[in-house]
């Protein structure tokens, strides 16, 4: 039945026009369209004859919040998933969803102010360079002190597990931790460190700094295809997958592989920096002041992950699969560097964590100290540790 052009039915009474609609939802027809053809909105009632789409009013709601998930750049396949949801659920996907943006941002930032530092000082270098002079590089350079890494690594199960899901790898050119989760997190962990170790991208520090990128991102997409090949015979892999926060030393530099929140650290000048950004749902409420760094440390909800190494359907409910971080670090002779799985950093303070670090006469004393430090704190998880000092070669 339709009156003045307009038919009746919807539950809310009548219905308007595409045009109206339009309006309404401050969406244009080529837009309704095209959300109609997707799935995402569609009309509530089409004329059989002429194809005309006529929409209830009470869909409006529904409508703005597809346009203002499309304005934050959210695919429209995810916005498919978003608007079927209730409201308390969709507002922990959008939530989800924009951490990640916002760490993938801070990675490409991270890179960009590299770059810049980094092409800086190649400018104030080969200012001061008499013409007849070669530019060999700094591990070419007369003079240059040759360093090399002196480390080692340690997985312990903890007090509480049953099984060990944490791997780790120290050697003269690959440190590394690995936590991994789900069925297959064993398998995962340890996939994804064997598939850096065949690396021979660090020749001596030979590679230009954008040649050692690039190999980094090549690094960091062979441990995914691993780890997805790992956990593929399991009887859940979309629920399986690893952290992994790697260093790759070329001889002159240090190349970081890190996605999800297993951490890497800097002992200088008697300090210790956290050098990495935990990929997780309570570092993004740290980030954006939800949450203070007290109410942090007592969170009740489990570690849900935004970033991991997972299986091929990546659901959202268990991590999103991504690309890792990737940058290069400048090292100098004295630096020490810790790489640690969650299950040390979430029950060992800081300040206790420096205090281990500093004490210990050399790597191997450190991680066993650190994993102490683990089990005197409960030991509620795997703990996975790598120490290095960089030091003069002999």
């Amino acid at each position: 039945m339709e009156r003045e052009g307009r038919p009746v039915g919807a539950a809310s009474g009548e219905l308007v026009t595409i045009g109206e609609f339009a309006r309404l939802s401050r969406l244009s027809a080529k837009a309704l369209r095209r959300y109609d053809e997707l799935g995402l909105l569609q009309p509530a009632l089409v004329d059989p004859v002429n194809g005309y789409r006529y929409y209830d009013p009470a869909q409006v709601e529904g409508a703005r919040l597809v346009a203002w998930l499309r304005r934050i750049g959210m695919p429209l396949n995810r916005i498919g998933r978003v608007v079927a949801l209730d409201a308390g659920a969709a507002a922990v996907e959008i939530r989800a969803y924009w951490a990640r943006v916002e760490a993938e941002t801070a990675a490409r930032r991270d890179l960009a102010m590299y770059l810049v530092d980094h092409l800086s000082a190649e400018g104030r270098t080969m200012s001061r360079m008499p013409d007849n002079e070669e530019n060999t590089g700094s591990s070419g350079s007369a003079g240059a002190v040759a360093l090399a890494i002196r480390c080692a690594a340690l997985t312990d199960i903890g007090v509480v597990r049953t099984a060990n899901q944490d791997a780790a790898f120290a050697g003269p050119r690959l440190l590394a931790v690995a936590d991994g989760f789900g069925e297959g997190g064993a398998e995962a962990s340890a996939a994804a460190i064997e598939a850096l170790k065949p690396s021979t991208w660090g020749r001596d520090g030979a590679l230009s700094a954008a040649d050692l990128l690039n190999a980094l991102e090549d690094t960091a997409d062979s441990a995914a295809r691993a780890v997805r090949d790992a956990v593929a015979p399991c009887a859940d892999p979309d629920g399986s997958g690893t952290t992994l926060t790697a260093m790759l030393w070329t001889g002159s530099r240090l190349g970081l592989v890190h996605i999800g929140d297993s951490r890497a650290y800097l002992l200088r000048g008697g300090e210790l920096f956290r050098i990495t950004h935990d990929h997780s749902l309570v570092q993004s409420m740290l980030d954006d002041g939800s949450l203070s760094p007290e109410e942090a440390a007592s969170h009740p909800g489990p570690a849900l992950l935004l970033r991991a190494l997972v299986g091929e359907a990546r659901p959202a409910g268990v991590a999103v699969a991504c690309r890792a971080d990737v940058r290069l670090r400048e090292v100098l002779a004295g630096d020490r560097y810790l790489l640690c799985s969650d299950g040390l950093s979430a029950v060992v303070e800081a300040a206790d964590l420096r205090a281990a670090v500093v004490a210990s006469d050399d790597p191997q004393e450190a991680v066993r100290r650190l994993a102490g430090l683990a089990r005197e704190a409960g030991g509620p998880d795997n703990v996975a540790c790598v120490v290095a000092d960089v030091v003069v070669e002999e």
